[in-house]
């Protein structure tokens, strides 16, 4: 409009008055500054980005030539044999090629909280991060066609209307209006009292045009852009990264805030939360054994658990000293240590800590009771992931030392941050692609509201009903299971219905 508006002052300047090209010249002059000031700002903010993209390069070991060798991610192609172990980032969607077994951690794609399983012809997803085991693995999916990728682009083809272009088109469409009422009725009540077309033609159609001109309002973009600059510059003082200038106007008018619960809502690590001793032992005596049979330099997230555990309690996890360990074995379905007590006349024994079915009937050679079973089915029905641990004075005979369920918790500020969010009228909904227990176990915690619905039930309800899946999506507290793929059709009618 701004340009249409400059072109008709330049007509006007070089046909009737000279004047108006200095209106020209002032619209350019704005134009110019607008789109500086965002160049500017975005440029950096480009910088930043490209910068920290930079740092956290992700590199994977890949067979070349005959020789393995490291190499950037971004260098691979289908068809490359790469090797991954725990502590990695996997580079690129892979099957795994080998008898081996890791745990791969996707909540960054999937939002799920527990590790995943993956063995021989499993597909490992760029992205996701090794928790336990190494394995070799052959790419089939690089960058945008990976899993990963695809999510990408779902989030750049999401290009919703920005608040500030609907108040400034709503701030011009009323001036506009106002202008050409007024246009349309000067011209015959001028013609009504002077019966002049030639006086219509000189001096009311120039005028007329002028009015519709500058009912744009040249210098509002610039001063949104201007002020938009200011606040993006406050905000990277406080250590938040402004890619979009209009993120900021955008996130100050939200009325709704979908947040992802693992790693923002919950810590995204597995945490102690229940712990049942069996009979002649107690709490502490189930968390130090469970300690003992881990190992913190394999920084695997159900050892962290038992040691961060351990050590809150002070348990004397440093009395003993670790001759021997066995980590997790896919096959045992356990980790196992023989440790040896300082403060009990260097007394040897063995620790184990694993699946707890295995460690009862394999291990202990007992069944476990109805009590028990009861017990595990609570947990898992909770979201829990339950674990056994078990000891051995000589190394033959086993017993049960007791059970221990682990969460992912929810960080001590989520709800007080949810309640700050309610209060300044943004409602807040969870996205998770744990099943529907988990979820909602969690948004109980967080005091979110139990209204949960299950990416499967919403993806049903919009191919046969999409006015009541907009209706279920806008009343739902939390949306589980979200990984769940939804057609395009279906999703393009969700989409006009929000609107």
């Amino acid at each position: 409009m701004l340009e249409a508006a400059m072109v008709v002052c330049i007509v006007l300047g070089l046909t009737i008055d000279p004047a108006r090209l200095v209106d020209a010249y002032i619209i350019a002059a704005l134009l110019v500054v607008n789109a500086l000031i965002g160049f500017i700002h975005e440029e950096h903010a480009a910088r930043a980005v490209e910068l920290l993209k930079q740092r956290l390069q992700v590199m994977a070991r890949v067979l070349r030539n005959g020789a393995w060798q490291a190499l950037p991610a971004r260098f691979l192609v289908p068809g490359d044999i790469i090797r991954v172990r725990a502590g990695d980032i996997v580079p690129a969607d892979a099957k795994i090629i080998t008898n081996e077994e890791v745990e791969v951690d996707q909540s960054a794609l999937t939002g799920e909280s527990m590790p995943v399983a993956k063995r021989r012809g499993d597909v490992m997803y760029s992205g996701s991060i090794v928790r336990r085991g190494e394995a070799t693995a052959v790419v089939i999916r690089t960058g945008l066609n990976t899993y990963f990728g695809k999510t990408v682009q779902l989030v750049q083809t999401a290009r919703p209307k920005l608040h500030m272009e609907e108040v400034i088109s709503k701030v011009v469409s009323a001036l506009l209006i106002m202008v050409s009422i007024l246009v349309i009725v000067m011209f015959p009540l001028t013609y009504f009292y002077l019966h002049s077309l030639r006086f219509l033609a000189d001096y009311v159609l120039p005028l007329a045009i002028m009015l519709v001109v500058f009912a744009v309002p040249v210098a509002l973009p610039a001063m949104f852009t201007a002020t938009m600059a200011v606040g993006a510059q406050e905000m990277a003082r406080k250590g938040a990264l402004i890619t979009k200038l209009s993120a900021v106007e955008d996130a100050a008018s939200m009325t709704v805030l979908c947040a992802d619960k693992t790693g923002t809502l919950t810590y995204n690590r597995l945490t102690v939360t229940h712990v049942v001793p069996m009979k002649g032992y107690s709490e502490d005596d189930v968390l130090l054994y469970g300690a003992l049979a881990s190992q913190e330099a394999n920084q695997d997230p159900i050892d962290l658990a038992f040691i961060r555990a351990a050590r809150e309690r002070k348990l004397p996890i440093n009395d003993f000293d670790v001759k021997e360990f066995k980590p997790f074995d896919p096959s045992t379905r356990r980790t196992e240590a023989l440790v040896v007590d300082r403060n009990n006349g260097n007394r040897m024994l063995r620790v184990a800590k694993g699946a707890v079915r295995t460690l009862a009937e394999e291990l202990c050679k007992v069944r476990l009771s109805e009590d028990i079973e009861n017990i595990m089915n609570s947990f898992a029905a909770s979201g829990y992931r339950t674990l056994g641990v078990a000891k051995s004075e000589d190394g033959d005979n086993w017993e049960m030392v007791g059970l221990v369920a682990l969460y992912d918790m929810p960080r001590e500020d989520t709800p007080r941050l949810i309640q700050e969010l309610r209060n300044l009228g943004v409602r807040v909904k969870m996205l998770t692609g744990d099943a529907k227990p988990i979820a909602r176990e969690i948004a109980k915690m967080i005091g979110l509201g139990e209204n949960v619905v299950s990416g499967k039930e919403l993806k049903e309800l919009l191919e046969k009903d999409p006015q009541r899946a907009a209706k279920l999506a806008e009343e739902a507290d939390v949306f589980a299971e979200i990984y769940q793929r939804i057609s395009t059709s279906s999703l393009r009618a969700f989409r006009q219905l929000s609107r």
